[in-house]
This record gives structure tokens, sequence and C-alpha cells, in this order.
């Protein structure tokens, strides 16, 4: 997925669009975003600059939750009740 060339065509004085002068660059794509819902854990290796690996999670059905008194859990996810970053992810149950 390429990012369109918003950035890269500049306006003349009159108001039109200039054609830009080149294309993104490989390293200046994006990538679909990564939303982990519930489910089976399913990860994913992706290469990514430099021969590096990347590992994301698809979904994931336990996740390490912290009580109040430093204590850690290892808890199974039933059900996705609020996410505080968007409403829409709370709708579609991402993680």
């Amino acid at each position: 997925m390429r990012k369109s060339v918003e950035n890269l065509a500049t306006s003349k004085i009159t108001g039109g669009r200039r054609k830009p002068l080149r294309i993104r660059r490989k390293y200046e794509t994006d990538r679909y975003p990564n939303e982990a819902i519930n489910g089976a854990q399913v990860t994913i290796t992706r290469r990514v600059r430099g021969s590096n690996n990347k590992v994301a999670l698809k979904s994931i059905d336990f996740v390490n939750l912290s009580t109040g008194n430093a204590k850690v859990v290892k808890t199974k996810i039933i059900k996705v009740i609020d996410n505080s970053t968007n409403n829409d992810y709370k709708r579609r149950g991402i993680i």
C-alpha cells in the first residue's frame, strides 16, 4: 500500500497542483495497521529493513493482567468491553 502523493505534489501560485518529481521510496511506504482480536494465538512474521524480522499478533486469547498490588496474572480474554483508543475498535472487538 503506497501513500498517495499528497506531500510530494506542490501547488502553483494559481492554486493548481504540480505533478510530483518522484514517486515514494520503499522506506516511505505504509502498511495496513495490525489490529489484534480475540481468538487463538496467531502471529505473523514479516521482513523489514536491514533483513530484520518483526513479529506481530493477529489474534490472542490470553493476556498478562496486572492487579493493583503489583501482582501479574495470566488471564483468558472472554470479550472486549472497552477500548479507549477508538469507538470503532470497541465495536469490532480489537484489543
